[in-house]
């Protein structure tokens, strides 16, 4: 959508200088506000027109029976889908009694921009109604970073043609009418109507709703009070079962605006009572008005100087790749700075897609990007998954498993797929679980929540492997029956991803067991067990094909039929939704990276040339109808010396929803890819790894066209700065007592007031490799610069 004639491209904000209704629903995830805790889509203020209403609440989710054809056991039976909560944005507009609608009477300007700094919305738009009088609308809303129930807005109007009776109506809606689904199994299942009234009361500007989800017994409550800039103009407050409103009536004259400040608060529980919620929602109302609009905006600020001051990306010789790797680090903190306890949903709590559920993608691709920036925020986000073990033990028991079993998708905990060979058999949920813990322990050294959280799932998640895994006659631990990242493939041995990451995984429990022996042995873990881990992990199977010098990504993969890529339209992608799994199943053609994905994470063990022969033999294979792939891809083309494939591949993961290249962008933002724009740039083009020895190492190389690079990582409370260009890399600390790093496999120690140059070796330039027919990215070469 930056391509389209109203975007503006900027460093610091996302503008749309017109308002276009054929992308309004794209604009509207674009736009979105969130804390990880509320969320609201990027609705006009007066509610219509819109591509689709959205408010939300981390965790709230409505329970819907999954269909089978034909049952089975251990088939989940219930499914859990994110609902729109009570929409506490609207405020309405009527001038002479003609209501403000963009799409009537003449609309003379009308731009929104998303200040990524500031952390609000901001709107204004100049329009003249039906009869003829015009007016001016200014408005900024933000969801409060710092208050974490609370979302604010403040609305003004000012006649400028003559005199106007201005009616403002503020309301609080819950059951809103929602949009048919359009078929793609990527959208959401709307539920109606799920939300039950237990109570609602108004008093002067203040009114609240409660309400209960009728199937998941949930208990939703949310507020609202006002302050007027005249408040002698007349005011009427009303509330019914699903709709409580606040009606301001004015006559205004030019140079005399009325401005509204309405300030909303949420609060959900599973166990609390009616007065309880009721509680809650009021004292985190009271003290956003005791904050007031303006020092809820200088809050915010605050936060996102504090944010960016640690976690900034600065990019020169591309301006589109700038803006949009500050759009990725807005969005991902969004989605979890303040989720604590909850999960971090696929489309953060921008929008309805994939029902609301968390999938692996928030272990590998966002906590990574949390765990050197917002280190706090992947703690909590673990942490929501150790909430969960219940529901993994229980799952692995009914599957016949020992340890926890996490489910593919969910919400509460709870397997949510009813397709099982792309969710029950994607048992490498597990160790993507694992390897974020592990990340979080080495980068962070909190040794409590290692001897804790840490340890409980390493543990459970080990005893699954073992469970799964078995010895054969040749001693080697083999893996089988499962599906790796790559869901075109399905139910495979030995996957070499799924493998090597479960590895990684069994020798991590042991040894943290090792290093904690009481609280080992509260998890009934003894010395036999952890040798078991040991044993397994170093007899673990990774297949080899010798013939061609590449490894199968899973065995026998490359025995598979070919894919007629010539014969493949492009209208045909994504494969999913034109040919039968089956046929995609037993051939060679991958939807995402899947051994390329496990020579990112599980670099040290392939070699230098095994990366370069893999790397050529699945781009030529892989369709990228996932957008968890061109990060990856971008990451690996680096590392083995594609530098223009690798920032072509950084181009579309930045801006996967800014130019909506999956096409459905309007159900909300791909996280995980937003966060791929981070791991590309920090991973790929800075070549930053951290395996096992602890030791952070960086091998930089920049492509033509991107002339500067520079970012900054956390490492155990100290604060690195990379700066990055075509000759040089300077690493610089800004605290703490001093950092070994490798610099392209060379020892470096930097410290604080000593920053150290180092110099980029040359690499060989290499024959860009092939992609499938009509499958290449985009070339990004001179776009522009800063």
């Amino acid at each position: 959508m930056i391509k389209h004639p109203g975007f503006v491209v900027e460093p610091w904000s996302i503008r749309a200088e017109t308002t276009d209704l054929s992308v309004i629903a794209q604009v509207e995830s674009v736009f979105a506000l969130s804390n990880g805790h509320i969320g609201w889509r990027a609705n006009l203020d007066e509610g219509e027109p819109n591509g689709l209403p959205g408010s939300y609440l981390n965790g709230v989710w409505e329970s819907a029976v999954l269909p089978y054809a034909e049952g089975g056991y251990g088939y989940p039976e219930s499914g859990q889908t994110v609902i729109d909560v009570t929409n506490g944005k609207l405020i309405r507009l009527l001038v002479d009694d003609e209501p403000f609608d963009i799409r009537y009477g003449q609309l003379h300007s009308h731009g929104r921009e998303l200040d990524m700094r500031a952390g609000v919305l901001r709107r204004r738009s100049e329009w003249t109604s039906p009869t003829g009088r015009t007016v001016r609308v200014t408005s900024e809303r933000l969801v409060s970073l710092t208050q974490r129930a609370v979302a604010a807005i403040s609305y003004e109007v000012e006649v400028l043609d003559g005199p106007a009776r201005v009616v403002l109506q503020s309301e609080l809606v819950a059951n809103e009418q929602l949009p048919d689904s359009d078929g793609d199994p990527r959208s959401a299942s709307h539920l109606d109507a799920c939300l039950e009234s237990e109570a609602h009361s108004c008093h002067d500007n203040w009114a609240e709703l409660i309400h209960r989800t009728t199937g998941s017994g949930l208990r939703i409550g949310c507020a609202m009070d006002h302050v007027l800039s005249d408040p002698t103009v007349k005011q009427e407050v009303e509330s019914y079962p699903d709709l409580a409103r606040v009606t301001v009536t004015a006559d205004l004259v030019p140079g005399q605006p009325l401005r509204l400040v309405k300030f909303v608060s949420y609060g959900w529980s599973a166990t609390r009572s009616l007065p309880g919620v009721r509680a809650q929602v009021a004292a985190a109302l009271s003290a956003a008005t005791e904050s007031g609009w303006d020092g809820l905006v200088a809050e915010q600020r605050a936060y996102l100087d504090n944010f960016w001051d640690c976690a900034d990306v600065e990019v020169e010789g591309d301006a589109e790749i700038q803006q949009a790797v500050r759009f990725a680090l807005f969005h991902v903190l969004q989605a979890g700075a303040r989720a604590e306890g909850k999960a971090i949903p696929a489309k953060g709590l921008t929008g309805p897609g994939y029902n609301g559920h968390t999938f692996w993608d928030s272990e590998t691709f966002v906590l990574p990007v949390l765990t050197y920036t917002v280190p706090e925020a992947a703690a909590h986000a673990l942490r929501w998954r150790h909430s969960t073990l219940p529901a993994a033990l229980e799952r692995a028991r009914q599957l016949g498993l020992q340890g926890a079993a996490f489910p593919w998708r969910t919400i509460a905990g709870q397997e949510c797929s009813s397709y099982w060979p792309a969710g029950t058999a994607a048992f490498h949920i597990g160790a993507d679980i694992a390897d974020a813990v592990v990340r979080y322990i080495r980068v962070t050294g909190d040794e409590k929540f290692e001897r804790t959280f840490g340890l409980d799932l390493l543990v459970h998640t080990a005893r699954l492997w073992r469970s799964l895994g078995h010895h054969d006659s040749a001693g080697r631990f083999r893996i089988d029956g499962v599906t790796g990242p790559d869901e075109y493939s399905a139910v495979a041995d030995n996957n070499v991803y799924t493998n090597l990451m479960a590895q990684q995984n069994l020798r991590a429990a042991a040894d943290t067991a090792h290093l904690y022996p009481e609280r080992a042995r509260e998890l009934g873990v003894d010395e036999e067990e952890m040798a078991g881990w040991r044993d397994a992990a170093e007899a673990i199977y990774i297949p080899y094909d010798d013939k061609i010098g590449i490894h199968p990504q899973a065995e026998g993969f490359t025995t598979h039929q070919d894919w007629d890529f010539e014969h493949t339209p492009a209208d045909k992608y994504p494969l999913l939704l034109h040919f039968p799994y089956f046929d995609l199943y037993r051939k060679k053609v991958v939807k995402q990276a899947d051994l390329v994905m496990a020579m990112y994470l599980r670099g040290d063990a392939f070699t230098s040339a095994d990366k370069a022969r893999n790397f050529d033999y699945y781009e030529r294979i892989t369709v990228r109808d996932s957008s968890l792939s061109a990060c990856i891809q971008s990451v690996m083309a680096a590392e083995v010396g594609h530098l223009g494939l690798a920032h072509d591949y950084l181009g579309e993961a930045a801006l996967m929803d800014l130019d909506d290249l999956e096409h459905n962008t309007r159900d909300g933002l791909h996280i995980a890819s937003l966060a791929g724009t981070w791991i590309a740039l920090i991973a790929g083009l800075g070549g930053m790894r951290h395996h096992e020895d602890k030791t952070i190492s960086f091998a930089p190389r920049l492509p033509e066209d991107i002339t500067r690079l520079a970012f900054k990582v956390s490492i155990r409370g100290q604060r690195l700065c990379v700066e990055i260009d075509h000759q040089r890399a300077k690493y610089s600390l800004s605290n703490g007592e001093g950092l070994d790093i490798l610099h392209h496999g060379r020892s470096a120690r930097v410290t604080t007031g000593e920053p150290i140059e180092l110099p980029i070796p040359l690499i060989p330039v290499l024959p860009a490799p092939a992609q499938p027919a009509g499958r290449a990215p985009a070339h990004r070469h001179s776009v522009g610069t800063n």
